[in-house]
């Protein structure tokens, strides 16, 4: 429930919004008395699926306000529309289970790193296997969702042991919440959505880095998220196109579909972008993509606007269905070169909300019921390597 003063807050927060003064609303929303009240978090079932939407915060509000979008991606921008949307998006989504120390898989090593750059520093984690004695394994970059750090996305995912399983290394770079106080990558920012530039410079950067201090193999490395985690992972694969081999997303989103809070608002709940917003776009990088059709986070329709900036979605998809050892099933959609390999797959799980499919009730936001996501993903990865 939300009580009387977050009310008037929201109803505050309705008129400057009509008013353009989107600054002042934002303040008022996430600073403005009483602030520090949340509504009650939507529990968790199946594991750890969370059904509800997740918060997406934005510290440095724009001004600048976004073209209307289609009437699909309208929502009503009455007191009770605008209420139940921002209580939504910045109530407290944190997992009914809290995110706990993930010990690697013996005698693996999982170390703690930091890297800095003119675009700024993060931390991160790093998974080296105990089959690796300095030679040129594959690198995989793992980027967690909103709430979640390296650990708790290790755990829920279960990446550690199948790298030290298969040989090949994992690096989760970490998301403080002085950069987003969700945690969330800032993918919706149109300064973290270039080349050279914000997250994605910094990301690129700690990727080299761990590629030369440990001579890793450069044309082997793939990159994965979840969320807000999928979304800068696409993000990654169409700004550094010549370091990233293959792209995973899981419930994530397009590329450049949003430059503000709104936008991203908007596109989350399945809205159609604004005009050339991410609609340009096609990358030749190799993608899979994963996505729930009962995700009341981020529309199923993002998974298709995904598939549609890679180039190799422009070739006829073979399309089977199964059914995961857990239980649920899945349309799988898989699109071929010329040569006949794999350049894009689409999963769509029937009955998934939003969480990693065939992921750990360790980790925060999986469906065990789900197909192994973590194994498809690398078995899509290490068909695919640079030229």
């Amino acid at each position: 429930m939300i009580d009387a003063t977050l009310s008037k807050r929201m109803e505050e927060a309705t008129r400057l919004t009509r008013a353009g003064r989107l600054k002042e609303a934002m303040a008022l929303l996430q600073g403005g008395p009483g602030a520090a009240e949340h509504p009650t978090p939507t529990p968790f079932e199946d594991g750890n699926v969370y059904e509800s939407t997740c918060a997406l915060k934005e510290e440095a509000f724009s001004t600048v306000e976004p073209e209307p979008a289609p009437s699909s991606a309208r929502r009503s921008r009455s007191t009770a529309g605008w209420r139940n949307q921002w209580a939504r998006y910045q109530g407290d989504a944190t997992p009914t289970q809290a995110p706990g120390r993930v010990e690697a898989p013996s005698p693996g090593a999982f170390t703690h790193g930091h890297f800095s750059s003119r675009a700024g520093a993060r931390a991160y984690k790093l998974f080296l296997p105990s089959g690796y004695h300095g030679q040129a394994l594959p690198l995989v970059v793992m980027l967690h969702g909103c709430t979640q750090n390296p650990d708790d996305f290790a755990a829920g995912t279960r990446m550690n042991q199948l790298a030290e399983a298969q040989t090949f290394c994992v690096l989760y770079p970490a998301q403080p919440a002085s950069a987003n106080s969700s945690k969330c990558w800032n993918w919706f920012k149109a300064e973290d959505q270039q080349r050279d530039g914000g997250e994605p410079e910094i990301l690129a950067g700690m990727t080299r880095e761990i590629l030369h201090a440990h001579t890793l193999d450069a044309a082997r490395v793939y990159v994965a998220g979840l969320s807000a985690g999928g979304a800068m992972a696409t993000t990654l694969a169409m700004t550094y196109p010549e370091l990233f081999a293959a792209v995973g997303v899981h419930s994530g989103l397009p590329h450049g579909v949003a430059k503000s809070l709104p936008d991203a608002l908007a596109a989350m709940q399945g809205g159609t972008p604004a005009k050339g917003q991410g609609s340009r776009l096609a990358s030749r990088v190799p993608a899979i993509i994963f996505h729930g059709d009962r995700d009341g986070t981020v529309h199923l329709s993002n998974a298709e606007r995904v598939a549609a900036q890679y180039a190799a979605v422009a070739t006829e998809g073979e399309v089977d269905k199964g059914q995961a050892a857990g239980g649920r099933g899945y349309t799988r959609t898989v699109h071929r070169d010329g040569k006949g390999e794999a350049r894009l797959e689409q999963w769509r799980i029937h009955g998934a909300g939003h969480a990693w499919a065939g992921g750990s009730t360790q980790g925060s936001y999986t469906d065990p019921q789900g197909p192994d996501a973590t194994r498809e993903m690398l078995r899509f990865f290490m068909q695919h390597q640079q030229e």
